[in-house]
C-alpha cells in the first residue's frame, strides 16, 4: 500500500476512534444531567430532528423532546424548575457501553446499559410526590448523526427492563407496573406525538432489544 494510502487510512480510523470517545461523551453527559434534572440541558443534546422513544411513545422532534423532559420530567421531578430539587434522588449511570460509527462518520449506533437508583426522601414527600425509593434497569440503543464535526443524539431509544420498590424488589413487581404511553399530544399535553404498535413490556416479560450490531466473531445477526 503507498504511503499516502496508508496515511489516510490511518488517519480515518484515528478520526473514528476520537467519534466513539465523543459519542460515550454525549451519552454519559446525558446520564449526569438526567442525574440532575438539568432538563434543559438534557434537549440541547439532539438533533433538530431528533426523536425519543420512551414507555411505549414516541416524541419527535427537539419539540417532541422538550415536551417530554422540560415538561413532563420536570413537573414530575423537579418541582416544575430546572434542576436539582431537594430531598429527589435519580441517579442514572450508564455504562456497558458498544458504539459503531458508520464508515463515512455520519452517523452511529449504540447500545448502554443504565441501573437508576430514585426516590424522594420523607422530609418533602407530600400527597402528590408521596415517599417513594426504588431501583430501574434498562437499555438504550441509541442512533447519532454528525453535523459540522458536532455528534448529536439523533433517536433515543429507552427500553425500560424491570423496576423494583426498595422494600420488595423487582421479584414481586406486578406486570405492567408502569403502564405504557395510550395518550397522544395534544390531549395529554406532555404526551408523545404517536405510539408504538408492539410496545415493549416490564420484566416479568424478557423480551429482548433488538440489538444494532452483528456477533462480534460468527458475523451472524442476533434476533
Amino acid at each position: 500500500m503507498p504511503a499516502e494510502d496508508r496515511i489516510a487510512e490511518l488517519e480515518h480510523r484515528l478520526a473514528v476512534v476520537e467519534d466513539v470517545l465523543a459519542i460515550r461523551n454525549l451519552q454519559h453527559a446525558y446520564g449526569y444531567y438526567l442525574d440532575k434534572c438539568l432538563y434543559d440541558e438534557v434537549v440541547d443534546l439532539f438533533d433538530e430532528d431528533g426523536e425519543v422513544v420512551f414507555i411505549g411513545g414516541v416524541y419527535k422532534g427537539k419539540k417532541g423532546a422538550a415536551r417530554l423532559y422540560a415538561g413532563r420530567f420536570r413537573t414530575n421531578f423537579a418541582d416544575g424548575k430546572n434542576g436539582p430539587s431537594h430531598g429527589r434522588l435519580l441517579d442514572h449511570p450508564i455504562l456497558q457501553d458498544i458504539v459503531h460509527v458508520s464508515e463515512d462518520r455520519s452517523t452511529a449506533q449504540a447500545r448502554f446499559r443504565v441501573l437508576m437508583q430514585a426516590g424522594t426522601h420523607y422530609s418533602v414527600a407530600t400527597e402528590k410526590t408521596p415517599v417513594r425509593q426504588w431501583f430501574e434497569g434498562g437499555l438504550y440503543e441509541n442512533t447519532y448523526v454528525r453535523a459540522d464535526g458536532v455528534w448529536k443524539i439523533k433517536r433515543l431509544f429507552y427500553r425500560a427492563f424491570w423496576h423494583g420498590t426498595l422494600e420488595h424488589g423487582w421479584a414481586y413487581t406486578p406486570p405492567d407496573y408502569v403502564p405504557n404511553a395510550s395518550v397522544t399530544y395534544p390531549e395529554d399535553p406532555y404526551g408523545p406525538d404517536e405510539l408504538l404498535k408492539d410496545p415493549p413490556r416490564l420484566w416479568p416479560d424478557t423480551t429482548t432489544l433488538p440489538f444494532h450490531y452483528r456477533h462480534p466473531v460468527t458475523g451472524r445477526d442476533v434476533s
